[in-house]
């Protein structure tokens, strides 16, 4: 999470969904009772080191926060404190003055949980204890009757699922880090930290679950099983009656993500392009999200095929979805919340996807700098992502605050005469105010890495006066008009 991102979650104050507790040196007696209450009602944001009404005036001590996110790891995932566990990765965030919070970012779990034997659930005026049977019972049916992750198969066996993807699943997670709690475990320990093994207490059923089954399964275990489970992966840029190339998915996600990322990649441009003093990568970037998104929060009980398409017009991703609210996903509406949590928090274990929302911001930030034009998310019973093709490939310059107006050693020679002077700020200005005219000042200051309300209006000035674009209408209600053709 970046500071910019964290300033836009403190302007608010505490809710459902949000919690802010003082954390100098020590972790606070409740968190866990807030993480177990977040888990078990619509997930949210704790923010260690702030006051109540958001502002933080100092932060976490220094050298007490690496110990203290250690512990929030452990006791997230220790299933003796926390039933069933449910690993957390908080973050440290460097906020105004050399000073630091902690960022937990909790999911909606698919599961109920308890922290200490207790159960918690979450109210617009904080946690509290569900006290009787009728509560309890009200959040197991809650939560069996919304994830069907859960389904346990009783006569699913370890033998049934692919000790390769097992073995590639931990090997990126000791890359991802080295110490990670779950390394040391045994397949069957590990999947009963990961909530892929479990028991039912209405049922008494124990067994390995359809998550299990759906991210490490065998092809044909997961055919007996699904039978009408499959990925097409479709390439129409030239016969667009049939197909130029085409990818059929069976297996399980684990590998199915490696194989649509290598498949799709290859038939993208990869431009050149930097952000800070490294390169991105705005293709994988791209295809990261849309495919992780995609497998981690698909519907495997509906018969529907999942589709990711490349045509002339762009790329489209459809998948089956059972959604949480229908409409047009956009950054200002989207909520957190997987539709396997167990799933997508595997992904983040594997470093195959980040916290939940990262995705969403990602493609609004990406998308419009690889094809100039914004993506369109849609929330329904099939999500559906469409982004354009990009056609002109999409013009290289080097990301960085320290770019000046004049030519640089950084420009190459395919950067061309309609971009020559502009800053970084400036032409991403440019790319957004293509893909969406109405933009304001304020959503422009968002959307571009690093860049200030001030600094934005200061850019927009010097565009006018080059004559490269103009205000058509008031500020509010009006739209800007690139007048360069070139651009």
């Amino acid at each position: 999470m970046t500071f910019k991102e964290l300033k836009q979650i403190t302007k608010q104050r505490e809710k459902r969904t949000i919690e802010y507790k003082e954390a100098w040196s020590e972790l606070p007696g409740n968190l866990f009772e807030t993480v177990c209450a977040f888990l078990n009602r619509d997930g949210g944001v704790i923010v260690l080191g702030a006051h109540d009404d958001g502002s933080i005036s100092e932060g976490v001590n220094p050298r007490a926060i690496d110990q203290m996110c250690k512990n929030i790891a452990n006791v997230s995932n220790n299933s003796e404190i926390l039933k069933p566990s449910f690993l957390l990765q908080p973050e440290i965030v460097d906020v105004e003055d050399n000073r630091q919070v902690i960022v937990i970012q909790v999911p909606a779990s698919s599961q109920a949980h308890r922290f200490k034997n207790k159960f918690y659930d979450r109210s617009v005026d904080g946690d509290f204890e569900l006290r009787t049977d009728a509560e309890i019972s009200a959040l197991y049916l809650r939560k069996s009757s919304g994830y069907t992750e859960n389904t346990i198969y009783p006569y699913l066996r370890f033998e049934d699922l692919s000790a390769e993807s097992i073995e590639l699943a931990k090997r990126l997670m000791a890359n991802l880090r080295p110490k990670h709690p779950w390394l040391d475990l045994s397949d069957l320990e590990m999947f009963k930290q990961a909530n892929l093994y479990r028991r039912d207490v209405a049922s008494n059923q124990e067994g390995l679950t359809l998550a299990a089954l759906m991210l490490f399964g065998k092809q044909e275990v997961i055919q007996s099983t699904l039978p009408y489970y499959r990925i097409d992966a479709v390439i129409k840029l030239e016969n667009i009656d049939r197909y130029d190339d085409r990818l059929e998915v069976f297996g399980n996600i684990i590998d199915g993500y490696r194989d649509l990322m290598d498949f799709m990649g290859k038939h993208l441009p990869d431009p050149f392009y930097m952000e800070g003093d490294q390169r991105v990568s705005l293709r994988d970037k791209i295809l990261r999200e849309i495919i992780a998104n995609m497998l981690v929060h698909r519907e495997y009980l509906n018969p529907a095929p999942t589709l990711i398409e490349l045509n002339r017009n762009g790329l489209i991703a459809k998948n089956a979805n059972r959604p949480l609210k229908s409409g047009v996903v956009t950054l200002s509406n989207y909520e957190r919340h997987p539709k396997n949590p167990h799933i997508a928090n595997f992904f983040v274990q594997i470093g195959r996807a980040e916290h939940l929302g990262t995705g969403i911001r990602n493609l609004y930030k990406y998308v419009p700098i690889y094809t100039g034009k914004q993506p369109e998310i849609e929330d329904e019973d099939m999500y559906i992502v469409r982004t354009a093709l990009p056609i002109v490939m999409p013009v290289t310059w080097n990301h960085t605050e320290n770019h000046t107006e004049n030519h640089t050693e950084n420009h190459t020679e395919n950067h061309t005469e309609n971009h020559a002077g502009l800053s970084r700020i400036q032409r991403e200005i440019l790319l957004r105010l293509k893909a969406n005219p109405s933009y304001s000042r304020q959503e422009l200051a968002s959307m571009i890495e690093k860049a200030s309300l001030g600094g934005v209006i200061s850019a927009l000035k010097r565009l006018q006066e080059l004559g490269i674009i103009r205000r058509v209408g008031p500020d509010k209600g009006g739209h800007w008009e690139i007048l360069s053709k070139d651009i």
